[in-house]
């Protein structure tokens, strides 16, 4: 130290020093070295500069006599997507380039918490990276897993590969949960001089491997409730099933009409009917008619504070668990046949060539005279005979006048194929069958769009709030990739505008269809869009090319639905819209939507690793589906389900993984392995807990 040593500038020298290698934890007497400090009071300037560095906020403390230098006024906040690995990326909230977030950097935050960073020096590579300073939000407390009891003691070690950490259990937080249990556990607190967190058992889920088990474990590993609280079934209970004769006083009666219902066979919750009528001129009024959820569910009630929490029914390959309780979802509020019920309908005046005249919105009272399933509307419109023929044929025929429409404005026909279970009574899958969608789905689902827009239409040309249903333009990175890797299959996608795009879209779509690499090009095509979400504010929805759009024709199963209905009640009845914190609410609705559709995914992925349990040591010929770092991902042609080759297994060479272009490449013999090639593989491993599926490549 000179005479010319001041504070100030032995500050600047430390944090110019910490900078330097700024993910790094330094201590007092490793900085007095660097500085070439060696005497006990040069080191006392040292320490007393470090605290004066902590004040301002240019550095922090890591630890117990440990810092690591802060980019002061560089803070981002976000979500965090932790992988398997450990590591992870915040996802900022402005939007902007994912941030990278090494292990020894999250601070005890965990996947999808809401944090605050510091960001580090730009790397060499020109991509950011950051610590973690402050968990703003967390995503989750509860986490599922495998009791592990040691003496004394016991972990949960959780399912979810994204929690990179074990939840240490003392004994007397067991609840009764055996060795190899699987449980449910709480995070009650992480005391900051230990690498766990400590928590409790909140519920035993029972032997991993058994289906009821693993079912429960997906519903709860994804932050959903496995039953309603008792004062919820207590208000459902209350309500009588039979509607009051002076609420119906108040509705338009459509129950002299022909009206009917049509849904999967089996159905148990009827969102929407159809009533059908023949007007003068060669025109029909024809009626969407959705059950009035909103009577029923009162805003601020235990019923709607649980359906706003849950925010969506979740439909599992065994099961629903249903956002409202089975009196109200299967019961009061489903439209069955042969019932009287209470619906909020929309309802067109329309002529054969599909022209609407006059619409009108409002409270109805219904009377379904039938309950379709999919199976026999469709041996009606084949047949052109059956019971209701007139009239779903006419609804057919206008519905093919719409969809065309749609098509011809730049929507996209997505037509995935969706594999469903053959299950016995035990809920173990005997087979495996994809769903076709025909004319009779397509018939309800173009009646519902419609409705869904002209609600939209409605709300948002009056300048009311509206919870809309949007999707933006397609992420152009991705469409790019995905032309690449459908180019190895010859179909070309070259758009030079938006409507192209859509247009090429469809081709390919129909092109592929019944080819075996339909699933996987179709699954990528989806990929390329971007996500549809809610949202207060006006914007298009690119999918279906139309420039309003909601959802409205679901409030037994949505809960944006619910909130669509009370708004459409509010600006019809001229009152005042009292909704608060609507955009919140709709951010809600979009990530608990996500959750649910992770589950559902869950749920089949643990049915193919139980179904191909039974062919272990059988060949069947695959599609490559994804290739990364540790493996290539293969989806069998003949049933769909999707396992993978490690690497490592790969004996022949030493595989190198080339991200940019969807393949591994062996370092000597250069054979590759790339997106969409056909293979063989043979099943030698499946793993019920971990849901995994390991092949060995069969040359």
């Amino acid at each position: 130290m000179t005479k010319k040593t001041t504070p100030q500038n032995l500050q600047q020298a430390i944090c110019d020093l910490m900078m330097e290698q700024a993910s790094k934890e330094w201590n007092a007497k490793q900085i007095a070295s660097r500085l070439g400090f060696r005497s006990d009071e040069q080191r006392k300037l040292i320490e007393n500069a470090l605290n004066k560095l902590l004040g301002t906020g240019k550095l922090r403390s890591s630890g117990p006599g440990k810092f690591k230098a802060v980019i002061f006024d560089r803070f981002v906040e976000g979500i965090l997507d932790v992988n398997a690995h450990g590591s992870a990326y915040l996802i900022p909230d402005g939007g902007g380039n994912d941030i990278y977030i090494g292990p020894n950097d999250l601070n005890r935050a965990l996947h999808k918490d809401r944090v605050k960073i510091c960001l580090f020096a730009q790397r060499k590579d020109g991509k950011n990276s950051g610590e973690v300073i402050e968990i703003l939000e967390r995503a989750r407390t509860e986490f599922v897993g495998i009791v592990e009891r040691k003496a004394g003691f016991a972990f949960l070690v959780p399912d979810d590969r994204r929690m990179h950490v074990d939840i240490y259990i003392p004994n007397d937080k067991l609840n009764k949960a055996g060795h190899g249990m699987k449980a449910i556990a709480r995070i009650t607190d992480w005391p900051v001089d230990f690498n766990n967190p400590f928590g409790e058992i909140t519920e035993v889920l029972g032997k991993p491997g058994i289906n009821e088990v693993e079912m429960n474990a997906i519903i709860a590993e994804y932050g959903f409730p496995l039953s309603f609280p008792k004062e919820v079934e207590a208000q459902a209970e209350k309500i009588t099933y039979t509607p009051p004769a002076e609420e119906i006083k108040k509705r338009r009666d459509f129950r002299a009409v022909p009206t009917f219902t049509i849904d999967p066979e089996d159905a148990k919750d009827f969102d929407d009917a159809i009533s059908f009528q023949v007007l003068s001129d060669n025109r029909f009024e024809i009626g969407v008619h959705i059950a009035d959820v909103s009577h029923y569910v009162k805003p601020g009630s235990p019923l709607d504070k649980e359906a706003y929490d849950r925010g969506t029914s979740i439909y599992l390959v065994d099961r629903v668990v249903p956002m409202l309780p089975e009196k109200l979802s299967n019961g009061v509020c489903s439209l069955r046949a042969n019932e009287d019920k209470l619906c909020f309908a929309a309802v067109f005046e329309m002529d054969e060539k599909g022209h609407i005249h006059k619409e009108w919105f409002g409270k109805t009272v219904i009377h379904s005279n039938r309950r379709f399933a999919y199976e026999e509307v469709q041996q009606v419109i084949e047949s052109q005979s059956g019971p209701f023929a007139y009239e779903l044929l006419q609804l057919n025929a206008l519905a093919k006048i719409m969809r065309n429409e749609r098509f011809k404005n730049g929507a996209i026909s997505f037509e995935t194929e969706e594999v469903k279970f053959k299950l016995d009574e035990q809920g173990n899958p005997l087979g495996v069958y994809t769903k076709i969608r025909k004319e009779a789905h397509k018939l309800i689902e173009d009646f519902m769009l419609l409705a869904n827009k002209k609600v939209a239409e409605l709300l948002g040309k009056n300048k009311k709030n509206c919870v809309y249903r949007v999707h933006e333009l397609p992420n152009i990175d991705k469409l790019t990739q995905f032309s690449t890797i459908a180019a190895r299959f010859g179909y070309r996608i070259n758009a030079q505008s938006e409507k192209q795009i859509s247009k090429l879209l469809n081709n390919l779509l129909q092109e592929v269809e019944g080819k075996p690499e339909q699933n996987l090009l179709q699954q990528m095509a989806i990929r390329t869009m971007a996500k549809a979400y809610y949202t207060t504010k006006k914007t298009s929805h690119y999918g279906l090319a139309f420039d309003y759009y909601t959802h409205f024709t679901s409030p037994i199963r949505r809960y944006p639905d619910l909130m669509t209905h009370r708004l459409l009640e509010h600006f019809l009845e001229k009152e005042t819209d009292k909704t608060s914190d609507l955009e919140n609410k709709c951010k809600h609705s979009s990530e608990r939507e996500q959750r649910a559709a992770e589950a559902e995914r869950a749920s089949i992925k643990y049915k193919q690793v139980e179904y191909l349990n039974q062919f272990l040591g059988k060949v069947f010929e695959g599609i490559i589906s994804g290739v990364t770092e540790w493996g290539i991902y293969v989806e069998i042609i003949e049933n769909k389900c999707e396992g993978m080759i490690r690497l490592g297994s790969l004996q022949d060479d030493f595989y190198e993984y080339d991200e940019a272009n969807y393949r591994v490449i062996g370092r000597k013999k250069k054979i590759i392995h790339q997106l969409g090639d056909k293979l063989k593989v043979k099943v030698i491993k499946t793993d019920l807990v971990k849901r995994t599926i390991d092949f060995q490549l069969i040359k």
